[in-house]
């Protein structure tokens, strides 16, 4: 036993100390996941940052539908970088930066830990406090109001004594200290992903088929749970995976695909205990969990590797927790899931496998792009792997410097675009912030385009990738893919969704789905007053 608490002292230290951030996938932010624009750039295997060459690097956050970064180094400074549309580099405005840059205003805390969303980001500093920036429009920050639709400087979020965070596309869960409170929830309640036993669902009062979800935008403490522990936590892109001191799993949120490991796929407004986690398979205090756009995953008994939800996009999806026999006797020290791939940290090893489009795996110009199965990156053999996470469309990866000789130096630098980066971004973003601050003011006036927005934001959830700077791309564009394939071949077309599905059932009710091509072009041609009444809504006068 001395032996292992000798092992995960030296951890801490190593952690503690840092080392160097290594980066792999895409770097053209504002096209990754949509359609339009160059896709040139990608680094398809692990380069060193510029501006964070010999930094020392402690955690990095990223999220399966975000296309942005956070880094924390030692002294607790925070980098962020990616997209900034919505003003989640912290930055103050929405530029978008390739390179690595200090969030300023969180210069005077230490920042311990971060997550990331969509287009959100939260912190935790040393003092237990929590900041947050970027979107707001569903109360993801914590702030407490929604009257500013974007925050592109660091607000506090209205809690204390927290010691942790994780973030869905829409939604923010921290942790907490407090006896009773040890786990709090804001943001979209959708899917029930917030776990209060509900989705807040109601009726626009423009019309009685069209849903929302009324925003959560002061932290909540889950009631279920208040009795209980919670000491990790993992969120997916609607839904949430969360460990309490005696080692039991629950998960809640979106159930399509098996993503929670309940052998159904209904949606759970509130935390349910996984049932493969109980008894004599309880987790270890140092179990290691995660949560992808689909899927889920921790380590058990003896380190053992267990994943569940959509794990290929192709075969059966895993409806319950089962062991992934590839990793069977690695130790595994740092796992995450992007959108579909997952990287893990693992002896003197570093492993990845899913499906990638820019690179993301760190297999090299040589090497697959996608792989089925855990496989090793060549290029990190040998380096001791600190700290990992996985976005949309890019791996970040901190190894220890000691060790590895000059192999570092062999590795390529980034360099990024220079102050002025995204130089065809201001001109384009700017006048959206703009227009996004006046919307607090002038609510009622800008009522109709906050609906269309939010039908843009419902459409592409169903698309693999999104032209609509409303939504890049989320869990449910994975959704979309599979449905069509399911509809031909059967098994995983949006089975049993549960409540969450209604949405999704009012956007094929619009969309014309189901009902073939044909029906669809002869609706189209109907006559100008079918027309002008469907325009009313949003889509086909978008076409």
């Amino acid at each position: 036993m001395s032996e292992v608490e000798a092992e995960k002292k030296v951890e801490e230290e190593k952690v503690q100390k840092g080392g160097e951030l290594l980066f792999c996938g895409g770097t053209c932010w504002d096209s990754i996941g949509r359609r339009k624009g160059s896709l040139e750039g990608n680094l398809v295997s692990p380069t060193r940052m510029r501006p964070l060459v010999g930094v020392d690097i402690r955690f990095v956050a990223s999220g399966s539908t975000s296309c942005h970064c956070m880094a924390l180094d030692v002294e607790g400074r925070c980098y962020t970088w990616g997209r900034n549309e919505k003003g989640q580099l912290g930055h103050g405005d929405m530029l978008q930066r390739d390179r690595p840059t200090v969030v300023s205003e969180l210069s005077k805390y230490k920042i311990t830990r971060a997550g990331a969303g969509r287009s959100h980001s939260v912190v935790v500093t040393e003092d237990g406090y929590s900041l947050s920036f970027g979107w707001n429009k569903h109360g993801q920050l914590g702030s407490g109001s929604i009257k500013n639709e974007i925050e592109p400087s660091p607000v506090r979020c209205l809690l204390s004594d927290v010691n942790n965070v994780a973030c869905g596309a829409e939604f923010t869960v921290w942790l907490s200290s407090v006896e009773g409170t040890s786990i709090l929830t804001a943001g979209l309640p959708q899917y029930g992903q917030l776990g209060h036993g509900t989705d807040n669902e109601y009726n626009t009062k423009d019309s009685s088929v069209r849903l929302a979800y009324e925003a959560q935008p002061r932290p909540k403490a889950i009631a279920s749970l208040a009795g209980e522990t919670i000491v990790k936590v993992a969120c997916g892109t609607n839904h949430t995976v969360a460990v309490d001191s005696n080692g039991f799993v629950y998960t809640w949120g979106f159930g399509g695909y098996g993503r929670l490991g309940h052998r159904e796929q209904k949606d759970e407004w509130a935390p349910r205990r996984v049932e493969v986690f109980q008894r004599h398979n309880v987790l270890p205090p140092d179990a290691i969990i995660s949560a992808g756009s689909v899927n889920s995953a921790c380590t058990a008994a003896g380190g053992q590797l267990y994943m569940w939800g959509k794990i290929k996009n192709t075969g059966d999806d895993w409806m319950y927790p089962k062991p992934l026999m590839d990793l069977s006797g690695w130790n595994l020290r740092c796992m995450d899931s992007g959108f579909m791939h997952h990287f893990v940290g693992a002896d003197s090893s570093c492993i990845s496998w899913g499906h990638a489009q820019y690179g993301e795996l760190g297999y090299g110009p040589d090497g697959q792009k996608s792989s089925s199965v855990p496989k090793k990156v060549d290029i990190l053999e040998g380096m001791h792997v600190i700290s990992v996470a996985c976005g949309l469309g890019h791996s970040l990866v901190v190894v220890d410097r000691t060790n590895v000789g000059d192999r570092l130096d062999q590795l390529d630098i980034y360099d990024g675009k220079a102050s002025g980066e995204g130089s065809e971004e201001p001109g384009k973003k700017s006048p959206v912030a703009k227009k996004t601050v006046k919307k607090g003011v002038t609510k009622a006036s800008e009522n109709s385009k906050k609906r269309k927005k939010s039908e843009d934001l419902s459409d592409s959830e169903d698309e693999e990738n999104s032209s609509d700077d409303e939504s890049d791309e989320s869990e449910d564009q994975v959704n979309g893919q599979t449905e069509q394939k399911g509809q031909r071949g059967g098994k995983s077309s949006g089975r049993g969704r549960g409540k969450g599905a209604k949405n999704t059932a009012t956007e094929k009710k619009s969309t014309g789905r189901g009902r073939g091509r044909p029906p669809g072009e002869k609706k189209s041609s109907q006559p100008a007053e079918g027309k002008g009444k469907t325009g009313k809504r949003g889509r086909p006068r978008k076409r």
